[in-house]
């Protein structure tokens, strides 16, 4: 029942992606979690590689889309546009509401711990699934996909675009307060998708976190964490 289920989802995933698979095999490979293979097929035959690929590729079109439709935005405005698009939990947003994890090929243990349900794995997945789009029909079915999915999110956003970490210094400065300092807590996963937890120091006030793929990305989240926290940030 649990083969039909999947069977199922995964058929429902390809109609939701607006792309004809040639090759459906490559579209499986970005479903598929080490857990479900054998050791000695788990490097190249899980979404690994082809979440390494994605994620370049949404990259690039995130970054032409945003170039594009914010002509007199500087260089400052547009990476904070692209990181809010790019971040894993975007991502992730998206692979829920694409119902990726009801696809996902996983181990038992790791559906037994919640697996379909991980923002981390949700989101290499749906950077996984770009790549196989990309790798099936070219760079132009994979850009019309991100573009249709990830276009609306760019014109609709209205959150904060000062950068959060600059933000924060000059907060804590207008109260007399010292330089926030930020130390890493944690590091974990392969060298090319680590993710990061980061925390961030204000004097007299409790630590914020934030994660990421990077240690920018988590300091930003964690000075962001503690302007939203504080009131300074209340969109």
């Amino acid at each position: 029942m649990a083969r039909d289920d999947t069977t199922a989802a995964f058929k429902a995933l390809k109609l939701k992606l607006g792309h004809t698979f040639a090759d459906d095999s490559l579209l499986a490979t970005a479903l598929t979690h080490a857990s479900a293979l054998d050791p000695a097929d788990a490097g190249r035959g899980s979404y690994q590689r082809l979440e390494f690929l994605g994620d370049r590729v949404l990259g690039l079109v995130v970054a032409a889309m945003l170039h594009t439709h914010f002509p007199r935005a500087d260089e400052g405005e547009l990476a904070r546009r692209f990181n809010q698009l790019v971040k894993r939990e975007t991502c992730a947003e998206i692979a829920t509401e694409l119902n990726i994890g009801a696809a996902m090929r996983i181990g038992q243990s790791e559906a037994q711990t919640g697996g379909r349900k991980k923002g981390a794995l949700l989101a290499d997945m749906c950077e996984a699934v770009i790549a196989a789009i990309y790798l099936d029909g070219g760079f132009s079915a994979a850009e019309a996909f991100v573009r249709r999915i990830w276009e609306p999110r760019m014109l609709s956003f209205r959150g904060p675009l000062r950068d959060a970490k600059t933000t924060l210094q000059e907060w804590a400065q207008s109260r007399g307060l010292p330089t926030p300092r930020y130390d890493v807590l944690s590091r974990e996963g392969p060298d090319h998708a680590p993710e990061f937890v980061v925390g961030v120091t204000v004097l007299g006030l409790p630590r914020g976190e934030g994660q990421g793929g990077s240690k920018r990305i988590a300091e930003q989240a964690a000075a962001e964490a503690v302007l939203r926290r504080e009131g300074v940030w209340n969109e």
